[in-house]
């Protein structure tokens, strides 16, 4: 596809400071500009001031400038503006607000990750020795940014934003409710859903594997047990094992792995799923927090303020 990832989103929040020392804890490397790198995917997560929480900007990478033409034109076929400069283009959703921006970068390189040996009935592929994940002792860090999740008050026009202006593919929807985007061969990287008021519901950073999520949240819950969301648990669209956390501002931001990929759009067929099928295949059932944040009625208000 003419996208090939998603290379960073900046987040707005009242507390900055605070917000940006839990993203330090969960294993994103602080910059000295408000900046935070994954392991793979370089400077992903920028956090700035603003008087609620919300999604700010999405930037997508492109492979070159013919990419970025095909996209303003797909943009003012659906009657948005779009402003070219130099090797990207910016546009603007305007349910929700959030600044799109595509620009010509390079496509990410990730270093395969040694496949870990599992014992099962029949089949003893580590023997004598204890499973690498229970002797890990070092700090988790998120490989890259996976995929950011905004409520809007308008379905249908910010998933036409997404997908039939800047042109992202359709993986699954939610009926009625979500719209799972894509613009690398992650099943999703924009995942839009319906909502009273526009705000930023999750970021997800992926890791290597199930108990690198599992050592992630053990360890952002260790003297915070308040961070807790949902988990451990693995979802239907996507087929991800996951676990949530709430950052001060109220976010969540979810440790992931084994995300579903679509390298051949030809050989994937979009679900429309229902129910608690739309959300997980097991694990614990989602929190009525996870579901409607507890601070949505504030942001409607107006009055919402950071902190618990």
């Amino acid at each position: 596809m003419a996208l090939h990832r998603l290379t960073s989103l900046t987040m707005g929040v009242p507390n900055v400071a605070e917000t940006a020392a839990y993203y330090a804890d969960f294993g994103l490397s602080p910059e000295s500009d408000g900046w935070f790198a994954t392991r793979d995917g370089g400077r992903q997560l920028h956090i700035v001031h603003a008087p609620t929480r919300r999604l700010v900007e999405v930037r997508v990478g492109v492979d070159d400038s013919d990419d970025l033409a095909a996209a303003a034109s797909r943009l003012e076929r659906i009657g948005v503006p779009g402003e070219r400069h130099g090797s990207s283009l910016a546009a603007r959703d305007k349910a929700t607000g959030v600044r799109a921006v595509l620009e010509v970068a390079p496509r990410i390189t990730q270093s395969p990750v040694s496949a870990i040996p599992y014992n099962g009935p029949g089949r003893v592929e580590r023997a004598g020795t204890r499973a690498p994940g229970v002797l890990r002792d070092t700090p988790v860090r998120p490989r890259k940014l996976g995929h950011a999740v905004v409520g809007t008050t308008d379905f249908e026009a910010t998933s036409s934003f997404f997908r039939d202006g800047l042109g992202f593919k359709a993986s699954d929807y939610i009926k009625g409710e979500g719209a799972f985007l894509r613009c690398s061969t992650d099943h999703h990287n924009i995942l839009v859903l319906n909502a009273p008021v526009t705000f930023l519901h999750h970021t997800s950073w992926q890791v290597d594997d199930i108990d690198e999520v599992g050592r992630g949240a053990t360890a952002m819950l260790r003297e915070h047990p308040e961070r807790h969301v949902w988990g451990l648990g693995r979802h239907h669209a996507g087929s991800n094992f996951f676990w949530y956390l709430k950052d001060p501002a109220g976010n969540f931001s979810e440790y992931y792995s084994d995300m579903d990929c679509v390298v051949d759009d030809q050989l994937w067929t979009p679900e429309v799923l229902e129910g608690a099928r739309g959300l997980f295949a097991w694990g614990p059932p989602p929190p009525p927090s996870f579901l409607r944040p507890e601070d949505l009625a504030a942001l409607m208000t107006g009055t919402h303020s950071a902190g618990r």
